[in-house]
């Protein structure tokens, strides 16, 4: 004899896989990873950076600012007057109380234009001032 039609119907929903359990530990895996990420932040152009022998890793270098050959200032990837420095970094500063400046600045930079730029970070408040260099 046959199976009543409602008993079949029972069987197949029994044989589905609930998805809502999985679904949970996916979006609360996705949030951690969010939360964990490190973001790297850029000046905004890459400079040739001196050597030097004595060169240290920062691991907390929050307001980067770079000095191309040329005395352009780039902060957040955008060109800024060398007036605007002060103002920037503290807005940066205001963002991340705890953050230190590291000045990127090329070979060729003219040492006025990085003068300028300490300046401007110790004007803003921001005392904690490190100069980029490549190990060599």
């Amino acid at each position: 004899m046959r199976a009543p039609l409602a008993q079949i119907f029972q069987e197949e929903e029994a044989e589905e896989i609930n998805m809502t359990p999985m679904l949970d530990v996916v979006f609360i895996m996705l949030i951690f990873f969010i939360v964990t990420a490190s973001f790297v932040k850029e000046a905004g152009i890459d400079v040739n950076r001196p050597e030097a022998a004595t060169a240290v890793k920062k691991e907390r270098a929050n307001i980067l600012v770079a000095i191309s050959d040329k005395g352009e200032i780039w902060i957040n990837k955008r060109q800024v007057d060398v007036r605007a420095v002060q103002a920037n970094i503290e807005r940066l500063k205001a963002e991340n109380p705890q953050g230190s400046v590291v000045i990127q600045a090329d070979k060729k930079a003219t040492t006025d234009t990085l003068i300028k730029v300490m300046d401007a970070s110790r004007a803003a408040g921001v005392f904690d001032v490190s100069i980029a260099a490549q190990e060599g």
